[in-house]
């Protein structure tokens, strides 16, 4: 990465045909993958980039949240390249990374905006004040919207990742189909739930099954993501309005939803803001996005050290 903006090279190896077969991640698999991959994965950086790692100033690294182990290989293999280089240990939040995503899609942009991070294990809408400077707004009080997609497209028998495969058929599906609940909380809230929406579209399929009542896939599919699109777009402008920004990003492996950038296309539109979202292969974990966020942290003097530790529950850093 240079000067937070430029991509030289990113290499990504998944994971998702290991798992697909287990109709999720599984942690211990996760990590020892990366423990076998990584090196590989960096060489091939490396060579595609046609740079050494004693040309780089820092080394940077996720360090929460996330799944314990295969944050620890991606730290412990930070830590001694920064080590045996010599050179400056940066640590990064997954959330500010997401979001940090938006520069290298768009050069133009800068802060203030405000930001929606939609993925499997978040959704926040966060006021982003300056590279550094955060305020979280709403954030779940439950299942995120990610989760809520895996869960479901489990359910109907979908394959493993969920969200892409429920925003395919929702695209061949009635959204009115069936009458799920759009949970908006108390009045002012901008926090989220998804978890009573999850639950009523699992009673549905059980209540129709064991009555034996035909449905399509395709139905539930785009009612369901019609309820979470909503909620995400509703909760979204409302913020936008509330703190007039004129400019909003989307982050996250959900923000690549096909569904979601329409109904919030033209949310836009009608309110008369900016919306940007990063192409689909920097909506989901990349290492483009963690160096991104790496520069500005490095700019501003916001180095680690050789503690630095995984931290699955980290938070994102509020002003």
């Amino acid at each position: 990465m240079e000067d937070g903006r430029r991509v030289i090279t990113d290499r990504i190896y998944s994971q998702i045909d290991i798992h697909r077969k287990y109709g999720g991640v599984v942690p211990e698999i996760a990590s020892r993958n990366h423990v076998v991959k990584l090196p590989y994965v960096i060489e091939d950086a490396m060579e595609e980039s046609g740079m050494t790692l004693s040309q780089v100033d820092a080394i940077a690294v996720t360090n929460g949240p996330g799944l314990v182990g295969a944050l620890l290989v991606g730290v412990s293999g930070a830590k001694a390249l920064a080590y045996a280089l010599g050179k400056p240990l940066v640590g990064v939040n997954h959330i500010e990374g997401h979001i940090a995503a938006n520069y290298l899609e768009h050069p133009e942009l800068e802060p203030p905006f405000l930001a929606l991070v939609v993925s499997g294990g978040h959704t926040h809408l966060v006021e982003v004040e300056d590279y550094e400077a955060y305020h979280v707004i709403g954030r779940t009080r439950d299942d995120a919207a990610g989760e809520a997609y895996d869960k479901v497209a489990r359910v109907l028998g979908f394959p493993y990742p969920g969200g892409p495969a429920i925003d395919r058929a929702a695209a061949q599906g009635d959204p009115d189909a069936y009458d799920f609940p759009r949970v908006l909380l108390e009045k002012g809230s901008h926090d989220f739930s998804f978890s009573g929406l999850k639950s009523a579209v699992l009673n549905e399929l059980n209540h129709l099954k064991m009555k034996n009542i035909p449905y399509k896939a395709e139905d539930v599919a785009a009612s369901f993501q019609a309820a979470v699109v909503e909620v995400l777009v509703e909760k979204t402008v409302a913020c936008a309005l509330e703190g007039g920004y004129s400019r909003v990003c989307m982050a996250g492996g959900v923000s690549a939803n096909k569904g979601l950038r329409a109904a919030m296309a033209q949310a836009a539109q009608d309110h008369g803001f900016t919306l940007y979202y990063p192409s689909p292969v920097l909506c989901t974990d990349n290492a483009a996005m963690i160096g991104s966020m790496a520069y500005y942290n490095y700019r501003s003097g916001m180095t680690s050290d050789l503690y630095l530790n995984a931290e699955p529950g980290l938070s994102i850093v509020e002003s």
